[in-house]
């Protein structure tokens, strides 16, 4: 068969991937995050989130001309750059081809998501939020899972098309509403402006609570459509890391129909950072905790400093990873967690790699987070790294650095 010019890139970076996927080196990452994710002892995991920086990477200029195919481009291209930097993320045998969800005009909630900008490329800019009275919450849109199935059926056909013969192409039937648009917290502040939803719970406390609830029903809404129509899969784990546990089944491709009780849920709250525990908990996680309740296990945090906030996670009643931060104090938190849930520690990227590189500063940092969380399960994940000075080496150095660190603990 006749291949286009972007099919045949497509078809060559596949080959290389379905490689790199073949690797003995995979299953052993895959049996080291199954034990680490449910409490057993393993030497810390190291993952590097670099992609932030993408566009200093060599190979980051896409060779495809068709929006289509540099998706998936892009896609092979990284996952093969991920492999060279030597941690323990895990590739999998199979390419994603995301099914053609349906969601409201506008944004997710129906109005639209403005930004005002200083029109310097690459600048500031600031929210334009669509709710700025009260009554604009009327014009929200209620959370419906629906996908277009023919639109979906010919991408799919397309995928399989030019790369099936090579590796299995996975639908992605998850609804609309998750992942960063199922933790409310990432929404209501494009909704609201944070600034003025931290006023919110002090002036107008049984209004903000009405909106929570808005939000909080649609998501579990759109979660329990997608369940009753089959559309969750065991490649819908999120959890900011790698998914496996031996609680749960292993990711896979195109599994057919799962419960959300089989599935890892991550779910955030960045935007209530500089927000009282108090608050926190009645402002948001009172409302998050239904959306969690069903699915099998849950990772918490994403950048925000959970310090003070830890025993009121322990509401979750089945959550199992915790982010600790790079604002966060590593010692007090592992205090608290001990050996009940897994430490995910960040740490600074400056720090590592994005402001010149110190091997001693490195060093000097990662021993004192480890040496503060002796005794805890503790994994690394570098992330937010906007830079790294053209210097791409400098990820698997870090790397190398890291792992090296954490075998004495």
């Amino acid at each position: 068969m006749k291949h286009s010019a972007d099919v045949q890139i497509i078809r060559e970076l596949a080959h290389r991937y379905a490689e790199v996927a073949a690797k003995p080196i995979q299953d052993e990452r895959r049996d080291l995050w199954r034990r680490h994710n449910s409490l057993q002892r393993t030497r810390p995991l190291v993952y590097c989130r670099w992609f932030a920086t993408w566009n200093e990477h060599p190979w980051s200029k896409l060779e495809c001309e068709d929006g289509f195919w540099q998706g998936h481009e892009r896609f092979l291209k990284q996952m093969l750059a991920q492999d060279e930097t030597g941690d323990d993320y895990i590739i999998e045998p199979w390419i994603t081809q995301r099914a053609s969800v349906a969601s409201p005009p506008g944004s997710v909630w129906g109005v639209p998501y403005n930004r005002i900008s200083t029109g310097i490329k690459g600048g500031a800019w600031k929210y334009d939020p669509p709710l700025k009275k009260l009554e604009d919450i009327e014009n929200l849109a209620e959370p419906e899972h629906v996908i277009d199935e023919e639109a979906t059926a010919r991408n799919v056909e397309r995928l399989r098309e030019a790369v099936g013969d090579i590796l299995e192409v996975n639908v992605d039937r998850s609804p609309t509403w998750s992942g960063w648009h199922a933790d409310i917290s990432t929404d209501i502040a494009y909704l609201r402006e944070l600034g003025q939803l931290m006023l919110d719970m002090s002036d107008s406390p049984e209004w903000l609570h009405r909106l929570l609830k808005h939000m909080s029903d649609g998501i579990l809404r759109s979660h329990e459509q997608a369940e009753a129509a089959g559309d969750w899969s065991l490649s819908n784990h999120l959890n900011q890391a790698e998914p496996y546990a031996l609680e749960l089944p292993d990711p896979a491709a195109n599994s057919g129909s799962v419960k959300r009780d089989q599935l890892w849920c991550f779910t955030a709250a960045q935007e209530y950072a500089q927000i009282s525990p108090a608050m926190h908990d009645e402002f948001l996680l009172q409302y998050q905790l239904p959306i969690m309740r069903p699915f099998g296990l849950v990772a918490y945090g994403c950048c925000e400093d959970l310090t003070h906030k830890i025993d009121m996670l322990r509401q979750i009643p089945n959550l199992r990873r915790i982010a600790v931060t790079p604002v966060a104090d590593v010692a007090r938190c592992a205090e608290q967690i001990g050996e009940d849930y897994v430490v995910s520690w960040r740490p600074n990227p400056a720090q590592m790699g994005c402001c010149g590189f110190d091997e001693e500063l490195i060093r000097s940092v990662t021993r004192q987070a480890f040496e503060d969380s002796r005794g805890c399960h503790v994994d690394v994940t570098l992330k937010d790294v906007q830079t790294v000075e053209g210097d791409i080496s400098r990820l698997r150095r870090w790397v190398e650095i890291t792992r090296e660190i954490g075998d004495e603990y």
